[in-house]
């Protein structure tokens, strides 16, 4: 089929050996679920283009590939979306290439198109703090306490919501993050099984100590989850965002909030601050400082408002 014909049917359920991959990216690489299954998406989409065009993927080459590719630009997929189908392909090349099921890697030197960088949304800095040290009026004391170490959590520490929905009370052979009070530290499994540790400041310390002192009123016993819904069982990604958003109407924020906000808060204030963007990527666990960079742009646009509100001749467009 060519690269504007029409779609082709994605199959109910992988075949065998992407099946394979993904219990090798779930199990040995330790990928996020999320992660995961948009991989499983994409090489879905993948087996339905060699199974329409009768190539079988092991024999696929680079033009194959390419025109694809091509078919998911047609079907409308964003940049990103593309981006990730690629990362799942080369993936799955490369882990046959290791196994010495390919003599090379047909999805080498495919690029996605181009997208248009935009900035992330952080808080300003009132409004990030009132969020994180605002005391919640909830009629459970547990609940309420829970939220409050959540928000410092995410914007003392600039976690992702992954990394903050998988910690732990304590370390363990399972474990995927915890907290240690004793050392005012968060250790976190990144992206890439990245493991980092961040340090916690007095606010969130407080904030955790407050929640564990209640928590147990709320867990299941035996429930590893730092963090856990009033069923007691670990929270999930709907819930927090659901009530991260609740305070922040509460508080009257002018903005939609969401938990990745408050990380990028994190690194934008941090950044204005110390202006050290090589620890501002390590306490992120970003693996390229490209990705960091974009704070600079951030910084720039605070700088430029600060101008704007206080020098008597900041007016730069004519009246």
């Amino acid at each position: 089929m060519g690269a504007g014909g029409p779609a082709v049917p994605e199959p109910a359920a992988p075949g065998p050996e992407v099946v394979a991959f993904l219990e090798h990216l779930t199990i040995e690489r330790r990928l996020a679920a999320r992660t995961v299954a948009m991989y499983r998406e994409a090489l879905l989409r993948l087996e339905a283009s060699a199974v329409a065009e009768g190539v079988p993927l092991r024999a696929a080459q680079p033009h194959h590939l390419r025109g694809w590719m091509m078919q998911l630009r047609h079907r409308g997929l964003a940049p990103r979306s593309i981006a990730i189908a690629l990362a799942a392909w080369r993936g799955l090349y490369r882990w046959w290439g290791r196994r010495a099921l390919v003599t090379a890697n047909p999805v080498d030197g495919l690029r996605p198109p181009k997208a248009a960088r935009l900035l992330p949304k952080a808080l300003p800095i009132e409004q990030a703090v009132a969020l994180a040290a605002h005391e919640h009026d909830e009629p459970s004391p547990a609940l309420a306490a829970r939220d409050h170490a959540i928000a410092e959590l995410l914007y003392g520490c600039g976690l992702r919501s992954g990394e903050l929905l998988a910690l732990d009370v304590a370390p363990g052979a399972h474990a995927r993050g915890w907290a240690d009070l004793a050392d005012a530290t968060v250790h976190v499994i990144g992206k890439g099984s990245k493991r980092r540790s961040v340090p916690v400041g007095g606010p969130a310390l407080a904030a955790l100590r407050a929640w564990l002192a209640r928590r147990e009123t709320l867990a299941h016993p035996g429930e590893p989850a730092l963090f856990v819904s009033r069923l007691g069982t670990r929270l999930t990604p709907n819930q927090l965002r659901s009530r991260l958003k609740r305070q922040a109407l509460r508080l009257g924020l002018p903005t939609t909030v969401h938990p990745h906000m408050l990380r990028h808060s994190y690194a934008s204030h941090l950044l204005q601050s110390s202006g050290d963007l090589r620890a501002v990527q390590e306490l992120l666990g970003h693996a390229s400082i490209a990705t960091t960079q974009v704070y600079t742009a951030l910084d720039h646009q605070h700088l430029a408002r600060a101008y704007d509100q206080a020098h008597p001749r900041a007016r730069r467009k004519p009246g």
